[in-house]
């Protein structure tokens, strides 16, 4: 009789998310957004994963089930207590690390509510990526050992090279959301974290005159990733690589660009819990849309009045900094304001000198130029829902979700050709409109054009 063999099954792979944010317990921009989405989408893959974030004010009052797993003895750094945590809107353990005096503050992850960086910034992150580091390692002695440790941008940065002094570390993924924001300190903070001295070095950590976060991330990877195929073409030039370029060309054979994506149960107008009508293809979508900017404009404090109804409607969603190219939209609002009969809504909340521009322009046009100066989920998922055409004039956008968003609840883009913006929308032309992929508005040149924004390319 002919033997027979069974397999043995495999067991999921074990991942470790390392990330310093993540939508809904703490959000900055779209690293939350993603760290959100991915490990959810691996896990509905089968894959076995913990998300791991800082034990911040705002995710604690969130989280259910609180465990505590251990303790972690961090050397100069101080000692963190590991949580193990549950929130509905993950399908995993959400783990923590748990360092009161580095992580039980208001507000802002990364800066002071002055806006300047938190002093003690490479302290908390690099507490934050031995913590990881250790964890990857099954330090505490929890039975489970991941396979690959993801890690997510500057504020994860040590947890590679913590890693890296393991007899045999697990693999190593890091992923650049952007590069611009990378966090540099001197010599003498990094001998006051008593960081293993090889690493203040060219070939390691050492970033002219100084030690990056960020650059050693890059150094002690496996592999890198970046948020779309055209910025990981675009951060291996002088212009796009803030100092990093020549670095992650040497590292070519282990970059690679993977766009993006968006949680498409979050963001569906069909059933997005945000908005006050719901519209799908085939359906009254102007009517919805309609009711939508009429919440919208109520939930910013406005009162309805016809223009603001019925009148095109441009909207922006997201940092009011330099990189989103802000000040190109600001510029070139009193040109269409005078020409046309449009209307603007802003959400967000950045640089100082931008807020104030913003709301001179809107003080002189207050039935036409409607702001909101924060961050608010709500009137971000309204405004996408409620407007006619989305601005997002980046000078340089790693990926961008919002663009996909308005994708995704037909409000066609507006968007300069760089990064993931130049992956993901396709600019209107005669022969797009034949091939039926034309899906927005594209222009090269950061500047305006004779009419408004974006006119360069000709629209």
């Amino acid at each position: 009789m002919a033997k027979t063999s069974k397999k043995k099954a495999s067991l999921p792979l074990r991942v470790l998310y390392v990330s310093s944010e993540a939508f809904p317990l703490i959000k900055t921009g779209g690293l939350a957004d993603v760290s959100h989405a991915l490990p959810n989408a691996l896990a509905a893959l089968g894959v076995d994963v913990r998300i791991l974030l800082p034990a911040y004010r705002a995710v604690l009052k969130q989280v259910e089930d609180l465990q505590i797993l251990g303790w972690l003895d961090l050397g100069a750094m101080g000692e963190a207590r590991i949580l193990q945590a549950c929130h509905p809107a993950f399908r995993m353990p959400v783990w923590l690390v748990d360092m009161a005096a580095l992580f039980d503050r208001e507000g802002n992850p990364y800066t002071a509510p002055g806006g300047e960086d938190w002093a003690d910034n490479p302290l908390r992150f690099s507490a934050f990526s031995k913590a990881a580091a250790l964890l990857g390692s099954d330090s505490l002695d929890l039975g489970w050992r991941p396979q690959v440790v993801h890690a997510n941008d500057w504020q994860t940065g040590l947890t590679h090279a913590f890693l890296a002094l393991e007899k045999r570390p697990p693999r190593r993924v890091f992923t650049i959301h952007n590069l611009a924001y990378d966090c540099q300190f001197d010599f003498a903070r990094f001998q006051a974290l008593r960081l293993p001295p090889h690493w203040w070095s060219m070939e390691h950590g050492e970033f002219y005159g100084k030690f990056s976060l960020m650059k050693a991330g890059l150094v002690f990877s496996d592999a890198i990733t970046t948020v779309s195929p055209t910025y990981a073409k675009e951060i291996c030039t002088p212009e796009f690589g803030y100092g990093y370029a020549s670095i992650l060309q040497h590292a070519r054979d282990r970059l690679s660009g993977i766009l993006n994506g968006i949680d498409t149960e979050l963001w569906d107008p069909a059933s997005d819990k945000y908005l006050v009508a719901h519209y799908a293809p085939g359906k009254d979508i102007a009517k919805a849309k309609r009711l939508n900017r009429g919440a919208m404009l109520q939930a910013m404090g406005y009162e309805l009045k016809r223009q603001a109804m019925d009148a095109p409607m441009i909207g922006f969603v997201g940092r009011l900094v330099h990189q989103k190219g802000v000040d190109l939209l600001l510029d070139a609002l009193p040109r269409v304001l005078s020409q046309t009969a449009a209307c603007f809504a802003f959400v967000g909340t950045g640089e100082a000198a931008l807020e104030a521009r913003l709301q001179a322009i809107a003080a002189e046009y207050p039935e036409r130029v409607f702001i909101h100066l924060g961050y608010s989920e709500a009137i971000g998922h309204l405004l996408e829902a409620g407007v006619d055409i989305f601005a997002m004039p980046s000078r340089y956008e790693p990926c961008g979700l919002n663009q996909m968003y308005s994708l995704r609840y037909g409000t066609p883009p507006v968007v300069r050709r760089t990064g993931g913006l130049a992956d993901t929308v396709i600019d209107t032309t005669p022969a797009t409109l034949r091939k039926g992929t034309a899906n927005g508005f594209v222009f090269d040149a950061p500047r305006c054009g004779p009419v408004g924004l974006g006119l360069a390319a000709g629209h």
